[in-house]
Protein backbone atom coordinates (compact mmCIF):
# COMPACT_ATOMS: atom_id res chain seq x y z
CA UNK A 1 0.00 0.00 0.00
CA UNK A 2 0.79 3.58 0.50
CA UNK A 3 2.08 3.67 -3.53
CA UNK A 4 -0.93 6.08 -5.24
CA UNK A 5 -2.55 5.08 -8.35
CA UNK A 6 -1.99 8.05 -10.31
CA UNK A 7 -2.11 6.67 -13.90
CA UNK A 8 -0.96 7.52 -17.36
CA UNK A 9 -4.00 6.53 -18.36
CA UNK A 10 -5.82 5.64 -21.31
CA UNK A 11 -9.24 6.81 -20.90
CA UNK A 12 -11.95 7.70 -18.39
CA UNK A 13 -12.93 4.25 -18.02
CA UNK A 14 -9.13 3.47 -17.26
CA UNK A 15 -9.12 6.15 -14.61
CA UNK A 16 -12.13 5.44 -13.42
CA UNK A 17 -11.68 1.35 -13.37
CA UNK A 18 -8.80 2.22 -10.68
CA UNK A 19 -10.64 3.21 -8.73
CA UNK A 20 -13.40 0.69 -8.30
CA UNK A 21 -11.25 -2.36 -10.07
CA UNK A 22 -11.51 -5.88 -7.97
CA UNK A 23 -14.11 -7.62 -6.80
CA UNK A 24 -15.25 -5.70 -2.82
CA UNK A 25 -14.78 -2.42 -3.84
CA UNK A 26 -18.46 -1.57 -5.80
CA UNK A 27 -20.13 -3.96 -3.32
CA UNK A 28 -18.54 -1.50 -0.38
CA UNK A 29 -19.75 1.27 -2.22
CA UNK A 30 -23.04 -0.26 -2.89
CA UNK A 31 -23.22 -1.47 1.23
CA UNK A 32 -22.22 1.98 2.35
CA UNK A 33 -25.14 3.50 0.05
CA UNK A 34 -27.62 1.50 0.94
CA UNK A 35 -26.97 1.52 4.75
CA UNK A 36 -25.27 4.89 5.65
CA UNK A 37 -22.27 5.16 8.29
CA UNK A 38 -21.22 1.06 8.81
CA UNK A 39 -18.97 0.08 11.36
CA UNK A 40 -16.53 -2.69 10.36
CA UNK A 41 -17.97 -5.77 11.51
CA UNK A 42 -21.47 -4.54 9.86
CA UNK A 43 -19.43 -4.17 6.49
CA UNK A 44 -17.96 -7.91 6.78
CA UNK A 45 -21.06 -9.10 7.71
CA UNK A 46 -22.71 -7.15 4.56
CA UNK A 47 -20.74 -8.85 2.44
CA UNK A 48 -20.36 -12.24 3.12
CA UNK A 49 -17.52 -14.18 1.37
CA UNK A 50 -15.00 -11.02 1.91
CA UNK A 51 -12.09 -12.11 3.64
CA UNK A 52 -10.96 -9.37 6.78
CA UNK A 53 -7.94 -8.95 5.10
CA UNK A 54 -9.16 -7.91 1.78
CA UNK A 55 -11.89 -5.77 2.84
CA UNK A 56 -9.21 -3.54 5.00
CA UNK A 57 -7.14 -3.47 2.17
CA UNK A 58 -9.67 -2.15 -0.26
CA UNK A 59 -11.33 0.41 2.32
CA UNK A 60 -7.47 1.39 2.70
CA UNK A 61 -7.58 2.07 -1.09
CA UNK A 62 -10.85 3.78 -0.95
CA UNK A 63 -9.82 6.03 1.83
CA UNK A 64 -6.79 7.08 -0.31
CA UNK A 65 -8.38 7.64 -3.37
CA UNK A 66 -10.98 10.12 -1.02
CA UNK A 67 -14.05 7.54 -1.48
CA UNK A 68 -14.87 7.00 1.87
CA UNK A 69 -13.84 8.41 5.28
CA UNK A 70 -12.84 5.99 8.35
CA UNK A 71 -13.08 7.33 11.52
CA UNK A 72 -11.49 5.74 14.50
CA UNK A 73 -13.22 6.58 18.06
CA UNK A 74 -10.74 6.40 21.47
CA UNK A 75 -12.60 3.57 22.80
CA UNK A 76 -11.71 0.47 24.59
CA UNK A 77 -12.14 -1.57 22.15
CA UNK A 78 -11.53 0.48 19.10
CA UNK A 79 -14.97 1.36 16.85
CA UNK A 80 -13.90 2.07 13.18
CA UNK A 81 -16.62 4.08 11.23
CA UNK A 82 -16.72 4.00 7.65
CA UNK A 83 -19.00 6.36 5.07
CA UNK A 84 -19.14 7.56 1.91
CA UNK A 85 -17.68 11.02 0.99
CA UNK A 86 -19.31 13.43 -1.48
CA UNK A 87 -16.93 11.93 -4.03
CA UNK A 88 -18.11 9.07 -3.14
CA UNK A 89 -21.41 9.13 -3.51
CA UNK A 90 -20.86 10.76 -7.28
CA UNK A 91 -19.10 7.42 -8.00
CA UNK A 92 -22.20 5.66 -6.99
CA UNK A 93 -24.23 8.42 -9.10
CA UNK A 94 -21.84 7.57 -12.20
CA UNK A 95 -22.34 3.72 -11.25
CA UNK A 96 -26.16 3.23 -10.98
CA UNK A 97 -26.36 3.19 -15.23
CA UNK A 98 -24.07 -0.38 -14.73
CA UNK A 99 -26.32 -1.34 -12.21
CA UNK A 100 -28.91 -0.91 -14.02
CA UNK A 101 -27.28 -2.61 -16.88
CA UNK A 102 -26.14 -5.54 -14.67
CA UNK A 103 -29.83 -6.51 -13.06
CA UNK A 104 -31.33 -6.46 -16.68
CA UNK A 105 -28.20 -9.07 -17.49
CA UNK A 106 -29.50 -10.78 -14.49
CA UNK A 107 -32.98 -11.01 -15.86
CA UNK A 108 -31.75 -11.86 -19.48
CA UNK A 109 -29.63 -14.90 -18.37
CA UNK A 110 -31.20 -15.92 -15.25
CA UNK A 111 -28.69 -15.45 -12.63
CA UNK A 112 -29.61 -16.54 -9.17
CA UNK A 113 -29.26 -13.25 -6.80
CA UNK A 114 -27.29 -13.62 -3.54
CA UNK A 115 -29.64 -12.50 -0.44
CA UNK A 116 -28.15 -11.39 2.74
CA UNK A 117 -29.36 -12.23 5.58
CA UNK A 118 -29.24 -10.16 8.95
Amino acid sequence: MGEKRSGPYFCGIDAAMDVVGGKWKALILWELEENGVRRFGELRRGLPGVSEKMLIQQLRELEEDGIVTREVFPEIPPRVEYELTELGAALNTALRPLGAWGRDRIDRIGAARVHITA
